[in-house]
Protein backbone atom coordinates (compact mmCIF):
# COMPACT_ATOMS: atom_id res chain seq x y z
CA UNK A 1 0.00 0.00 0.00
CA UNK A 2 1.37 3.37 -0.62
CA UNK A 3 0.56 6.29 0.93
CA UNK A 4 0.82 10.39 0.48
CA UNK A 5 0.91 12.50 3.97
CA UNK A 6 0.11 16.41 3.70
CA UNK A 7 0.80 17.42 6.79
CA UNK A 8 2.74 20.97 7.64
CA UNK A 9 3.30 19.93 11.23
CA UNK A 10 6.43 18.16 11.45
CA UNK A 11 5.82 15.91 14.76
CA UNK A 12 2.42 14.86 13.27
CA UNK A 13 3.63 14.15 9.64
CA UNK A 14 6.48 12.15 10.86
CA UNK A 15 4.44 10.50 13.44
CA UNK A 16 2.24 8.81 10.75
CA UNK A 17 4.78 8.15 8.72
CA UNK A 18 6.38 6.05 11.00
CA UNK A 19 3.56 4.10 11.94
CA UNK A 20 2.34 3.69 7.95
CA UNK A 21 5.85 2.17 7.60
CA UNK A 22 5.80 0.08 10.35
CA UNK A 23 2.83 -1.43 8.89
CA UNK A 24 4.35 -2.39 5.89
CA UNK A 25 3.06 0.64 3.93
CA UNK A 26 5.23 2.70 1.63
CA UNK A 27 4.68 6.26 2.39
CA UNK A 28 5.39 9.63 1.05
CA UNK A 29 5.64 13.07 2.55
CA UNK A 30 5.00 16.90 1.77
CA UNK A 31 5.18 19.79 4.42
CA UNK A 32 2.87 22.20 2.03
CA UNK A 33 -0.26 21.99 -0.05
CA UNK A 34 1.39 22.96 -3.50
CA UNK A 35 3.88 20.12 -2.98
CA UNK A 36 1.28 17.65 -1.84
CA UNK A 37 -0.97 18.22 -5.26
CA UNK A 38 2.17 17.69 -7.37
CA UNK A 39 2.99 14.42 -6.11
CA UNK A 40 -0.40 13.51 -5.72
CA UNK A 41 -0.84 14.54 -9.49
CA UNK A 42 1.98 12.30 -10.01
CA UNK A 43 2.18 9.07 -8.12
CA UNK A 44 -0.51 6.27 -7.46
CA UNK A 45 -1.15 6.68 -4.29
CA UNK A 46 -3.88 4.56 -2.48
CA UNK A 47 -4.58 6.60 0.50
CA UNK A 48 -4.12 10.40 0.92
CA UNK A 49 -4.21 11.88 4.26
CA UNK A 50 -4.74 15.48 3.84
CA UNK A 51 -4.55 18.27 6.51
CA UNK A 52 -6.30 21.77 5.73
CA UNK A 53 -4.06 24.57 7.18
CA UNK A 54 -1.54 24.14 5.22
CA UNK A 55 1.13 26.76 3.50
CA UNK A 56 0.80 27.99 -0.08
CA UNK A 57 -2.38 25.83 -0.57
CA UNK A 58 -4.64 25.03 1.96
CA UNK A 59 -5.99 21.87 1.87
CA UNK A 60 -9.73 21.54 0.47
CA UNK A 61 -7.54 23.83 -2.44
CA UNK A 62 -5.39 20.53 -2.74
CA UNK A 63 -8.54 18.59 -3.11
CA UNK A 64 -10.44 20.20 -5.13
CA UNK A 65 -8.17 20.33 -7.52
CA UNK A 66 -7.47 16.57 -6.99
CA UNK A 67 -11.25 15.79 -7.80
CA UNK A 68 -11.39 18.16 -10.75
CA UNK A 69 -8.82 16.38 -12.46
CA UNK A 70 -10.39 13.21 -11.76
CA UNK A 71 -8.31 11.61 -9.72
CA UNK A 72 -10.29 9.74 -7.03
CA UNK A 73 -7.87 8.79 -4.51
CA UNK A 74 -9.21 8.23 -1.38
CA UNK A 75 -8.71 11.24 0.62
CA UNK A 76 -8.59 11.08 4.61
CA UNK A 77 -8.80 15.08 5.87
CA UNK A 78 -6.85 15.43 8.93
CA UNK A 79 -7.85 18.52 10.67
CA UNK A 80 -8.17 20.57 13.96
CA UNK A 81 -11.20 22.34 12.54
CA UNK A 82 -13.67 19.75 14.34
CA UNK A 83 -16.63 21.87 14.03
CA UNK A 84 -20.14 19.76 12.23
CA UNK A 85 -19.83 22.68 9.56
CA UNK A 86 -16.12 21.86 8.88
CA UNK A 87 -16.69 18.48 8.62
CA UNK A 88 -19.26 18.47 6.67
CA UNK A 89 -17.61 20.87 3.99
CA UNK A 90 -14.09 18.76 3.74
CA UNK A 91 -16.60 15.78 2.95
CA UNK A 92 -18.81 17.49 0.34
CA UNK A 93 -15.49 18.91 -0.85
CA UNK A 94 -14.52 15.23 -1.97
CA UNK A 95 -12.94 13.72 1.19
CA UNK A 96 -13.75 10.54 2.04
CA UNK A 97 -13.48 10.96 5.49
CA UNK A 98 -12.85 13.36 7.90
CA UNK A 99 -10.87 12.59 11.16
CA UNK A 100 -10.73 15.64 14.06
CA UNK A 101 -7.07 16.27 16.30
CA UNK A 102 -6.00 15.11 18.11
CA UNK A 103 -6.50 11.58 16.49
CA UNK A 104 -5.39 8.06 17.70
CA UNK A 105 -3.11 6.37 15.29
CA UNK A 106 -4.60 3.00 15.93
CA UNK A 107 -7.94 5.00 14.16
CA UNK A 108 -6.45 6.65 11.45
CA UNK A 109 -4.44 3.37 10.17
CA UNK A 110 -8.01 1.44 10.62
CA UNK A 111 -9.85 4.38 8.19
CA UNK A 112 -7.28 3.97 5.69
CA UNK A 113 -7.00 0.04 5.09
CA UNK A 114 -11.43 0.40 5.09
CA UNK A 115 -10.89 3.03 2.53
CA UNK A 116 -8.53 1.04 0.56
CA UNK A 117 -10.90 -1.92 0.80
CA UNK A 118 -13.81 0.17 -0.16
CA UNK A 119 -11.70 1.49 -3.33
CA UNK A 120 -10.41 -1.69 -4.52
CA UNK A 121 -11.55 -2.15 -8.24
CA UNK A 122 -13.30 -5.36 -8.25
CA UNK A 123 -12.50 -7.30 -11.29
CA UNK A 124 -14.12 -7.95 -14.11
CA UNK A 125 -11.32 -10.32 -15.89
CA UNK A 126 -11.95 -13.81 -15.32
CA UNK A 127 -8.37 -14.97 -15.42
CA UNK A 128 -5.36 -13.00 -12.72
CA UNK A 129 -2.22 -13.40 -13.66
CA UNK A 130 1.50 -13.13 -12.68
CA UNK A 131 4.40 -14.42 -13.77
CA UNK A 132 3.94 -18.22 -14.80
CA UNK A 133 1.33 -18.39 -12.38
CA UNK A 134 -2.27 -18.47 -13.84
CA UNK A 135 -5.67 -18.59 -12.05
CA UNK A 136 -9.40 -18.89 -14.34
CA UNK A 137 -11.47 -17.43 -11.77
CA UNK A 138 -14.48 -19.73 -13.73
CA UNK A 139 -13.27 -22.98 -13.77
CA UNK A 140 -11.95 -22.22 -10.75
CA UNK A 141 -8.25 -24.14 -12.13
CA UNK A 142 -4.80 -22.57 -11.05
CA UNK A 143 -1.75 -23.59 -13.26
CA UNK A 144 1.63 -22.83 -12.04
CA UNK A 145 4.91 -23.40 -14.71
CA UNK A 146 2.16 -25.24 -17.15
CA UNK A 147 1.74 -27.68 -14.43
CA UNK A 148 -1.66 -27.88 -12.73
CA UNK A 149 -2.29 -27.16 -8.78
CA UNK A 150 -4.93 -28.31 -6.88
CA UNK A 151 -6.15 -26.47 -4.43
CA UNK A 152 -8.24 -26.77 -1.08
CA UNK A 153 -10.97 -23.56 -0.90
CA UNK A 154 -9.21 -21.45 1.68
CA UNK A 155 -6.18 -21.55 -0.66
CA UNK A 156 -7.61 -20.58 -3.50
CA UNK A 157 -9.40 -17.45 -2.00
CA UNK A 158 -6.15 -16.84 -0.40
CA UNK A 159 -4.19 -17.01 -3.59
CA UNK A 160 -6.81 -14.92 -5.13
CA UNK A 161 -6.46 -12.13 -2.55
CA UNK A 162 -2.63 -12.73 -3.10
CA UNK A 163 -3.37 -12.04 -6.95
CA UNK A 164 -5.98 -9.43 -6.87
CA UNK A 165 -3.35 -7.35 -4.52
CA UNK A 166 0.09 -8.32 -6.60
CA UNK A 167 3.15 -6.58 -5.23
CA UNK A 168 1.44 -4.98 -2.30
CA UNK A 169 2.22 -5.91 1.08
CA UNK A 170 -0.54 -7.65 2.69
CA UNK A 171 -0.98 -7.77 6.63
CA UNK A 172 -2.04 -10.71 8.64
CA UNK A 173 -5.08 -8.34 9.83
CA UNK A 174 -6.18 -7.70 5.45
CA UNK A 175 -6.23 -11.39 5.45
CA UNK A 176 -7.95 -12.11 8.32
CA UNK A 177 -10.79 -9.61 6.97
CA UNK A 178 -11.01 -10.60 4.14
CA UNK A 179 -10.42 -13.99 3.43
CA UNK A 180 -11.39 -15.53 7.02
CA UNK A 181 -14.00 -13.22 7.54
CA UNK A 182 -12.59 -12.12 11.10
CA UNK A 183 -12.80 -9.13 12.33
CA UNK A 184 -10.49 -10.31 15.17
CA UNK A 185 -7.11 -11.59 15.90
CA UNK A 186 -7.65 -14.96 16.60
CA UNK A 187 -4.00 -15.51 18.17
CA UNK A 188 -3.42 -18.59 16.14
CA UNK A 189 -1.02 -18.99 13.51
CA UNK A 190 -3.43 -20.00 11.17
CA UNK A 191 -2.52 -17.32 8.40
CA UNK A 192 1.23 -18.14 8.69
CA UNK A 193 -0.10 -21.65 8.15
CA UNK A 194 -2.41 -21.64 5.15
CA UNK A 195 0.51 -19.55 3.34
CA UNK A 196 3.01 -21.67 4.26
CA UNK A 197 0.99 -24.77 2.51
CA UNK A 198 -0.20 -22.65 -0.39
CA UNK A 199 3.65 -21.29 -0.86
CA UNK A 200 4.85 -25.12 -0.81
CA UNK A 201 2.22 -26.34 -3.35
CA UNK A 202 3.15 -23.70 -6.25
CA UNK A 203 7.07 -23.67 -5.54
CA UNK A 204 6.26 -27.70 -6.32
CA UNK A 205 5.26 -27.02 -9.49
CA UNK A 206 8.63 -25.71 -10.43
CA UNK A 207 9.04 -21.97 -12.01
CA UNK A 208 9.50 -18.53 -10.00
CA UNK A 209 8.88 -18.40 -6.55
CA UNK A 210 6.06 -15.60 -5.62
CA UNK A 211 5.14 -15.66 -2.35
CA UNK A 212 7.53 -13.79 -0.17
CA UNK A 213 7.55 -12.95 3.67
CA UNK A 214 8.25 -9.26 4.10
CA UNK A 215 9.16 -9.68 7.97
CA UNK A 216 6.91 -7.65 10.60
CA UNK A 217 4.61 -6.51 8.10
CA UNK A 218 3.00 -9.62 6.15
CA UNK A 219 3.17 -10.96 2.53
CA UNK A 220 3.17 -9.77 -1.03
CA UNK A 221 3.09 -11.78 -3.97
CA UNK A 222 5.50 -10.66 -6.72
CA UNK A 223 8.28 -12.10 -9.28
CA UNK A 224 11.78 -11.67 -7.70
CA UNK A 225 14.16 -9.09 -8.60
Amino acid sequence: MKLLVVEDDQTTREYIAKGFTEHGWTVDVADNGRDGLFLASGENYDIIVLDRMLPQMEGLKVLAALRASENKTPVIILSALDGVDERIKGLKQGGDDYLCKPFSFGELLVRAEILTRRGRVETTESTLTISDLEMDLLSRRVVKNQIEVTLQPREFQLLRFLLEHKDQVISRTMLFESVWDYHFDPGSNIIDVHVAKLRKKLDAAGGASLIQTVRGAGYVLRESA
